[in-house]
Parts: structure tokens; sequence; C-alpha cells
């Protein structure tokens, strides 16, 4: 089954590229990136260049007019630019595990979205990072990471379980089965079921409520918390405003209520204007 890899990013070529490095050394193949470009200057244009011929890779550049944060509108254009029936869904600062996308591939079933999760990583140990740390896997060794700046009581089992006990924490654990946008897989005909992601969110859980639109629409979530591992690189978060993300957790909370299952305001509604 082939694979299209929807990967969010605004300004952070540096981050962006060590994630790229991560999918050039994945185990499953037959993918396509697909870069969600929410207003990047050029250095993000010039950086997918180089890495296309560096990597091998397929990837394609969607891009839209900086005019804030518009995440979930790019995310809709990524969309509808998909090749592929199945669509993972992650950031532009979470490099993957070798066998990330195998998981997703093994784990996906008809009906069902999965969910994962991601390992916080602080910024000191975000750029010791480097290529061939992320070839070799080293940076996803717990060893390795102590020894870059990762505090020692960190919890290591989100990253270093193997796969008959990360398949059993994935049933034991007691945290909800949310639509992660860092690390989720769905079929792009539920997504287009359910009219995509809401355009009128900003930042603050508008992956969570797109995933209780699949929920109530009947696509049922599933954990691979313990076994699609990403870690995530640092950064900075100046587009948090508590308001906003209030207001989109009482929305989230009236669709899940509701049983709402589309948006009014999602993948139909795309204009040819930004």
């Amino acid at each position: 089954m082939h694979l299209s890899v929807i990967i969010s990013t605004y300004n952070s070529p540096a981050w962006l590229e060590k994630v790229l490095w991560g999918y050039s050394g994945q185990t499953h193949k037959d993918f396509e990136v697909i870069i969600a470009d929410d207003g990047s200057d050029s250095r993000t244009a010039e950086l997918l260049e180089r890495m296309r011929g560096e990597t091998g890779l397929t990837i394609r550049h969607v891009w839209q007019e900086d005019k804030g944060f518009r995440k979930c509108r790019i995310l809709n254009k990524a969309v509808l630019q998909a090749q592929h029936d199945y669509l993972i869904f992650t950031d532009g600062d979470c490099i993957p595990r070798r066998d990330f996308l195998q998981v997703h591939h093994d784990e996906a079933r008809p009906g069902y979205y999965l969910s994962g999760g991601y390992f916080k990583l602080p910024m000191d140990t975000s750029r010791a990072i480097g290529k061939d740390d992320i070839l070799s896997g080293r940076c996803f060794d717990i060893g390795w990471l102590r020894q870059h700046g990762l505090s020692f009581w960190r919890k290591r089992y989100k990253i270093s379980l193997g796969p008959t006990a990360a398949r059993v924490m994935n049933h034991l654990t007691t945290t909800k089965c949310n639509f992660k946008g860092s690390n989720a897989s769905v079929w792009k005909a539920d997504v287009l079921k359910v009219n995509g992601f809401d355009e009128r969110m900003p930042w603050g859980g508008e992956d969570r409520e797109f995933g209780v639109r699949l929920s109530n629409a009947g696509v049922i979530p599933k954990h691979v918390r313990f076994n699609a591992i990403v870690i995530h690189l640092d950064h900075s978060r100046g587009y948090v405003d508590p308001e906003r993300v209030n207001a989109n957790r009482n929305l989230r909370i009236a669709n899940e209520k509701s049983k709402v299952t589309i948006t009014d305001f999602g993948i139909r509604q795309l204009g040819d204007e930004d």
C-alpha cells in the first residue's frame, strides 16, 4: 500500500531537514511526502529542492501566503494533492524512527484511524541531533539522548519498548485515543467524508476536533502510541492564544455532544484564492 505523508511546517527549515532525513531512512519505501507550508519564506523551498536531490524522496511543496496561523487550510490543500488512499499526518518538528511508516502501514484497517504520540526533547538535545544520528538511529536510543541533554527522569518507555510490549501498552494505556496532528493516519476517503479540517480553528486542539468528527462519522480510533515513534524537536510557541484555545475546546465539545460529522468550513469550501 502506498502512503501520502503530509508534513506541516512554517519557517523552520533546520528542523524540517532533520525530519526529512528521518523519512529518507524509512524501512517502508512506498510513499510520497507532501509539505503543507503555511507561508514560509524562500528558505523552505530551497531546502526542499536540495533534499529532493540528496534523499531521492518524492517531495511536493504545497504553499500558501502567510496570513497568520492557517494550518487547517494548508492541511486541507495538502489532502487534495495527495496521490494515495492512506494519509499520514505529522509535523515538521517530529523526526520519525525508521519503522514509523511501516507501523502505520501495518496497523491500518478500514473504518479506523490511528493515533500516535511523540517523545518531547529539550532544546539542547534537539540541536545536537545530526544527519548521521538520524540515519543510524542513535537519536532514538535513550542512552544517547541522555548523553546529549535529556533529563534522566524523562519516561524512557515511550520510545524504548519492543514490538510485543508496545502492542500490549497500546491496549492497556488509559490515555484517551484522540487524533494527534503530530502523529496520526487515516484513509483519505474518511477525511473527505467529514470535509477535512475546520478552517475557522487556529492553534489549540484543531486536530482533536477533526478526530471527534471522524468518530461521530463511525471511524474508530486506535492507539499506535508506543510503536509508531517520533521524537519532537523543541521550539518556541509564540502563536499560542489561550482565548482561542478555549474557543476551540468549546467548539470541539459542542460538536462531540451534537454528533457533528461535517464542518461547513473545510475542503469543499476551498476557493481559488487564499
